[in-house]
């Protein structure tokens, strides 16, 4: 599997179960895709979000019934108890040719990873569903590590344009990006202000 970004403001995303694994599986996917969910019943936490929601029994309905409900989606998540009806599912998403995410049962074509994701960037961490609490730990240490890379990323974009005409080799360019990047004091004002660091990178780099 390999890693992509995907625009789905326009795909449906189709989810049968109502319990604690499908309302995090459905807020991943909330308010950037079309989302919906169909379970004899709905956990609190689904019930808050902005997704449509079908009550059904899905061990009841036929296999042309859930393909019926598939029927045009992007991608369909099992995230039922019953690991016999995750599989069924999955096999109709495999017919149909939908992306499968199974939350218990035979492995599917598509992980959901841990995200880390700000203003300007997005990290994505994934163990290949061998230990989902392991992606959480890296997600974790990383949001503590890395606190300030908006500041970074705003601080490297400024710098690039000032580059640009500062100095004409393209090597040059990119030896002193990486070497901001590499400055504790650098990091350490971007704790208190941009415009500290600014200052700093000014001052060495750019000798103003």
């Amino acid at each position: 599997m390999i890693p992509l970004f995907v625009d789905l403001s326009t795909k449906r995303i189709v989810i049968f179960g109502g319990g604690v694994v499908a309302a995090r599986k459905a807020a991943y996917f909330a308010r950037k895709a079309e989302v919906q969910v169909f379970s004899r019943s709905f956990s609190k936490k689904i019930s808050t979000l902005p997704v449509k929601r079908t009550v059904m029994d899905v061990a009841r309905a036929s296999d042309m019934d859930l393909e019926d409900l598939l029927h045009k989606s992007f991608i369909g998540i099992a995230a039922l108890s019953d690991r016999e009806q995750n599989n069924r599912i999955g096999t109709i998403c495999r017919r149909l040719g939908i992306l499968f995410n199974n939350a218990d049962g035979e492995k599917g074509d598509l992980i959901i990873p841990s995200v880390l994701c700000s203003k300007y960037y997005t990290i994505a961490v994934s163990t290949g569903g061998k230990s989902p609490a392991v992606s959480r730990f890296i997600r974790e240490h990383l949001e503590t590590r890395f606190s300030r890379i908006d500041r970074m990323i705003i601080l490297q974009e400024r710098l690039r344009q000032k580059l640009k005409s500062a100095e004409p080799s393209q090597k040059k360019r990119g030896e002193i990006l990486r070497e901001v990047l590499h400055d504790p004091a650098i990091w350490e004002a971007l704790y208190r202000s941009r415009k500290e660091a600014e200052g700093i990178v000014n001052r060495r780099y750019l000798h103003e």
